[in-house]
């Protein structure tokens, strides 16, 4: 008489810590941001939310590779973003530059921690918008600039700066407008490619290998001015594939009525 194999035991879930430590990895790199501005270590700074942008975008593929995706990783991701690329820029753009603006007078100072909000809002309503399209949105166009795409640029930025001997203070006239810019752009129609599409098949042109590794050099050579030259061309990149294919549409229409 064959006997009944004893039940196999439940998969042990332990496996979910992975990705949601990598996450939680990402929001203390943010709130290490947070922490090095307040001690005027701003380099220090925007390194800590590039590294908050690498561990972000590692969680989720190790995610979906090990089968361990969940509604909390998901909610959790959210809430780490938040930190690493809402609050952290805003405050640590406020302690670099924009609260230099407190002497031109009580009104410019307002203006400087009230731009500051401004990114954190759009970074939140970004986030939460996102949220409630994942289902439903083209995965090869982003609705809005990405929010660590925006918190990159202002911490190249800062990078830059503080490597070429330039402190908040000489430029905080113009760092108001970048702030308020990039976080419009959060929130906006605007369209950004999302390279999730990308590459469509396993095989690329030879002369992408050329590139990445030309990238990687330059990387290595000057990493703040790369990265500034990098994140700030694709967020330029937004109004004008946006531009562009309501002028090509417009033409269409025009073709078609003539």
């Amino acid at each position: 008489m064959s006997q009944t194999p004893p039940a196999r035991a439940p998969r042990h879930r332990g496996i979910y810590l992975l990705p949601n430590l990598l996450t939680t990895g990402a929001m203390f790199a943010g709130f290490y941001a947070i922490v090095a501005a307040i001690d005027a270590r701003f380099a220090d700074a925007a390194i800590a939310v590039f590294i908050a942008a690498l561990l972000d975008g590692t969680d989720g593929r190790v995610a979906r590779l090990t089968g361990t995706q969940s509604e909390f990783g998901v909610q959790y991701d959210s809430l780490s973003d938040l930190v690493s690329f809402g609050l952290a820029p805003a405050l640590v753009m406020y302690t670099w530059s924009l609260s230099a603006l407190k002497a031109f007078g009580p009104f410019w100072g307002k203006v400087g921690w009230a731009a500051a909000f401004i990114y954190a809002a759009c970074g939140a309503l970004r986030l939460a918008r996102f949220n409630t399209q994942a289902g439903v949105a083209d995965k090869r166009y982003f609705q809005g600039l990405a929010s660590p795409a925006a918190a990159s640029v202002l911490m190249a930025f800062v990078w830059a700066m503080t490597r070429d001997g330039v402190s908040g203070d000489m430029v905080c006239a113009f760092t108001p407008l970048l702030v308020i810019f990039a976080g419009l752009l959060m929130v906006s129609g605007v369209r950004y490619y999302s390279f999730k599409a990308w590459p469509r098949q396993d095989r690329v042109p030879f002369v992408w290998v050329i590139a990445a590794v030309l990238i990687l050099v330059l990387l290595a050579l000057d990493p703040p001015h790369v990265l500034l030259a990098v994140f700030g061309l694709y967020m330029l990149s937004g109004p004008v594939l946006t531009i562009g294919g309501r002028m090509r549409h417009r033409a269409r229409r025009a073709r078609g009525q003539g």
